[in-house]
Formats: structure tokens, sequence, C-alpha cells
């Protein structure tokens, strides 16, 4: 226990130093649930009380504590996520290299979805804002938009963005989107949306299924968002990419997209081979929204051990250039 909270004091003395605004009872709750999590590695609020360090012998107990911590309307997760988001996110500029986020969905359980806005860290992703739905279909661009509006006020000054998205996203609202903001984008497309260029008329999937893999200032849907697209069939690939972008489109620049993926084993992390979200029984977004919190600051704490680890201790091949 005492090593347990020890990590939480750490958590703690973290949360004040890019929250100093925030409540202390609120930190600390966050900071001992947060310890917990990494040491149980399992969102089922039973497994947390049973391991939540508390001088409280009644495990019923320990687990009331913890819903009050989830049902407090005062812990909003895009405020305590802004610090450390705006933290990563100047680290990573300042290498030089375009940021690139990462917008996704996922299934939380029968009834919830999150869409989750991550940027690419090294291989994987780090998370940065989310929006938890009920919904058991795709969450729609009026929430998309939402979201991408509150991670604009995270970025660095002049920094440059590449956003990636798959078929849920790739529509001419998103594109008119990120053409208004002068972000790149890679955002694939279903096969069955027409495209328009000049007189001439086809679908995505009719362009791929011709063996074109570019077309320039196409005109997509009725909308009419002017982009450039990218086609690449590759024979590992079950179905073949058709990506929007803004840039002229070749086949390294349609590849720029597998850098998408790396969200996926952070989906894994917060889900089955991570956390376990879908054991949770909890019903209500907004605290779902708040246990993706504690597994957010989890992940980052996990992150910035292992760099501080790696650079104190480094092992034979990390010491190499």
């Amino acid at each position: 226990m005492d090593g347990l909270l020890k990590v939480a004091e750490g958590v703690g003395l973290e949360l004040r130093r890019l929250l100093p605004g925030q409540r202390k009872t609120q930190r600390e709750g966050l900071a001992l649930l947060v310890a917990t999590m990494l040491d149980v590695r399992s969102a089922n609020l039973m497994d947390l009380a049973a391991g939540l360090p508390r001088a409280v012998a009644r495990i019923d107990m320990r687990y009331q504590w913890i819903s009050r911590v989830l049902m407090n309307a005062l812990i909003d997760p895009d405020a305590v996520m802004t610090p450390f988001a705006r933290e990563v996110l100047s680290r990573l500029a300042a290498e030089g290299e375009p940021l690139v986020l990462i917008m996704d969905q996922s299934k939380l359980n029968d009834r919830h979805q999150v869409l989750m806005l991550a940027v690419r860290f090294g291989d994987r992703a780090l998370p940065l804002l989310w929006r938890v739905k009920e919904t058991e279909g795709a969450i729609g661009f009026e929430v998309q938009k939402e979201l991408l509006d509150a991670s604009a006020s995270l970025l660095p000054a002049d920094a440059a963005v590449c956003l990636m998205g798959d078929r849920f996203y790739g529509t001419a609202d998103l594109i008119g989107w990120c053409q208004d903001r002068d972000w790149d984008y890679r955002l694939r497309l279903k096969g069955n949306l027409v495209v328009r260029d000049g007189a001439d008329r086809m679908t995505t999937g009719q362009a791929a299924d011709a063996g074109l893999f570019a077309l320039e200032n196409v005109q997509l849907t009725a909308r009419k968002a002017t982009t450039n697209i990218g086609i690449i069939r590759d024979p590992n690939h079950a179905e073949p990419w058709i990506i929007a972008m803004p840039a002229e489109p070749g086949y390294l620049k349609t590849l720029d997209y597998s850098a998408r993926w790396g969200i996926e084993p952070m989906f894994s992390d917060f889900k089955s081979r991570g956390f376990g979200v879908e054991d949770t029984q909890i019903q209500h977004p907004d605290r779902l929204a708040r246990l993706l919190l504690v597994m957010a600051l989890a992940l980052y704490t996990a992150v910035s051990t292992g760099q501080w680890d790696a650079k104190v201790n480094p092992t034979p091949a990390e010491k190499k250039p």
C-alpha cells in the first residue's frame, strides 16, 4: 500500500503543477484513482474498490467513494486534459514535424460509444479529448466539430497539423472544416461516395475498380467539397484505400494514412488488452467520460515514467544514438 500511495503522491504533484486552480480534494481523488488504476489494471469499479488504498475496511464504502468521484460534475475531463495535452503537443511540435491528430470512434459497451481525438506519439497515440455518447451507430459531424473546435485551442501557435480519420469521417463537412483552418488531412472515403470531375461523375469505388490511383480537384458529394484523392490497392488490404487529401496525390502521400493505426493500440490499452473498460457497469455518459479521464491520466503517467526510466536507466540498445 505504501508504494501505491507514493505513486498517488507523484500523480498528485503533477496535477498540482498543471492544474494549480483545481480543488485539492478533486486532485487527490483523481490521483488516488489513477494510481489504483495502474495497480489493478481494471476499469471494473469493484476491482478498483478492492485495490483502493483508503483506510476504510468495508469495500462497499470504497466503492461509494469511487462513485462519488466519477459523479462529480466539477471534474471536467476537458479542463483536466487541457494542460497535459498542451504540454505533449508543444513537445512534439518542437521536433519540427507536423502534429498527426487521429480521430476515431470505439464501442465502450452495448449503449455507449466514444469519439476520441488522439495525437500520434511514436508508433502509438496519446489521448487528447473525447466525447461519450449513448448510441449504437456513428457519432455525427456535430459532435466531431465540437471535439475538433475544442482541440484547436490546445495547439501551439503556427503548428502544422494533419488530421487522420477512418471511413466514419471522410465527409464533405469534415474536409471543409479542415480546409477552413488550413489543416492537412488524410481521410479515408467510403466506396459509394459520388465524385465529380467536370462533367464526369463516378463513385469512389468505381474509380478504384477502374485502376485509377489519383484524382485531382474533384468535387465530393452534393456539398461539392473540392479535394484530391489518392487510391492504393495493396494485396495485403481487403479493400482499396481511398484517401482524401489536399496534397498532390501519389503513393507515398496516400500511404501517410497508415499513421492512423497508432490509435488502435491506444484503444487496446483502454479495452480488453489493458484496463478493460467494457467490464464497467457505468451507464451514464458523463461518468464514463470521467472514467476514461482516469485511464488517460494513467497512460500519461506510464509514458512519462517510461521515458524517465529510459533516460536514467538506459538499456544497451537505448544507449546507442
